[in-house]
């Protein structure tokens, strides 16, 4: 498995633990969380950490954070050191290094024609939603515990629980893309300029490509070198998909184009109610994502459902909104500056059979980008 980086869903295991003879990680969920990967407590460098984190333990108790630890040395769970040591810990016992090797901080190694095992210690920092938010090499041992408790304590506090109010059935997913591919994306849009948006409508038996500043003013450009579209394909792969098969049963296999689309405050940019998958040539589209590079750089702009409630969506920059195509929605009005967003459709393979035999319904001067599949 490829290395998790920050915005990856941290993977679930079912292992022992130091509290349960089988633990489903996936049942922290809803809270964040620390994840310890140390190998053994027989190094002095981790005995150091164990007992930093325990000296700190109140301080993460109050923020409502467990201690989580992963060993790969039955020594630990047979002369029960690491529990001795570190009794806020939950410990997991991965003896065969399954679950060490899941998170890439294990890995085999050969040299010299003698094969090893290569163990990086590092601590991943989950949020509720068990996405990673931080990932801490091991460093100076007795700055480590220190060092994560002050990433925690720069989060926002967590939101009590209140009556839940009317909302969107949407999926909200963050750090989808960081700080500096949301720029790129936005400086190859301003290099390259977008041209006007349109939009598909169904017409007599065909489905039609029209252009009605009154309904829709936004300027995009396409996304179309193969190596880029590869590179947010792997990022949906690992981050998106998951959270849509959670959260909706669905696979996502394939995408309708990439594009960057530009609402401007100067030239009006908005998009009136609508619905993504109104017409024969577009009813293969499942899930619309919506995703906003440059948030705080404008005004206005929200992703809105007047079907459920009033309130806008609109996220952090890299924060994907993903959300059911047949879901009436609009883009509100732009006040001042210019909003840049990533958009797209996902669907799948048995929806691509019906995109292809709904072809015929396209008249011949719509511009529908094909794609390619996600995978």
């Amino acid at each position: 498995m490829p290395l998790l980086q920050i915005g990856d869903p941290a993977p679930w295991f079912s292992i022992a633990s130091s509290n349960n003879p089988l633990f489903h990680f996936s049942t922290v969920g809803g809270r964040r969380v620390v994840l310890f990967f140390f190998a053994s407590a027989a190094f002095e460098q981790i005995q150091v950490i164990l007992k930093s984190f325990q000296e700190l333990s109140e301080e993460f108790k109050t923020l409502q954070v467990p201690l989580l630890g992963v060993s790969v040395d039955a020594a630990d769970k047979e002369q029960n050191r690491v529990t001795l040591m570190a009794p806020s810990f939950i410990f997991f016992w991965d003896l065969d290094k399954k679950v060490s090797q899941q998170y890439g901080v294990s890995r085999d190694v050969e040299e010299n024609g003698v094969a090893g095992v290569q163990y990086a210690p590092q601590t991943f920092i989950l949020n509720e939603n068990l996405q990673v938010i931080n990932i801490l090499p091991m460093g100076e041992p007795h700055q480590h515990a220190q060092q994560v408790l002050n990433f925690l304590k720069t989060l926002p506090p967590k939101e009590e629980g209140r009556p839940a109010t009317p909302h969107a059935p949407v999926l909200v997913i963050p750090n989808v893309l960081d700080s500096s591919a949301c720029r790129s994306l936005i400086d190859m849009y301003k290099a390259h300029g977008g041209s006007p948006s349109g939009f598909m409508r169904q017409i007599d038996e065909k489905t039609v490509g029209i252009h009605d500043d009154t309904f829709k003013k936004r300027r995009d450009f396409f996304i179309e070198d193969p190596k880029l579209q590869q590179r947010l394909n792997a990022i949906i792969l690992r981050r998106v998909r998951p959270e849509v098969e959670k959260a909706f049963q669905f696979t996502i296999t394939r995408f309708e184009r990439y594009l960057v689309g530009c609402y401007d405050a100067q030239s009006g940019g908005y998009f009136r109610p609508h619905r993504d998958n109104t017409s024969k040539a577009t009813l293969h589209r499942k899930f619309a994502m919506t995703l906003n590079l440059n948030v705080g750089e404008y005004t206005g702009g929200f992703l809105r459902f007047p079907e459920y409630a009033p309130h806008g969506y609109k996220g952090d920059s890299g924060t994907a909104i993903i959300f059911s195509c047949s879901v009436l929605h609009e883009a509100t009005p732009v006040i001042s500056g210019q909003r840049f967003a990533l958009l797209s459709f996902f669907y799948g393979d048995e929806d691509a059979k019906v995109r292809q035999a709904n072809f015929k319904y396209l008249a011949d001067d719509s511009d529908s980008r094909i794609g390619e599949p996600a995978e």
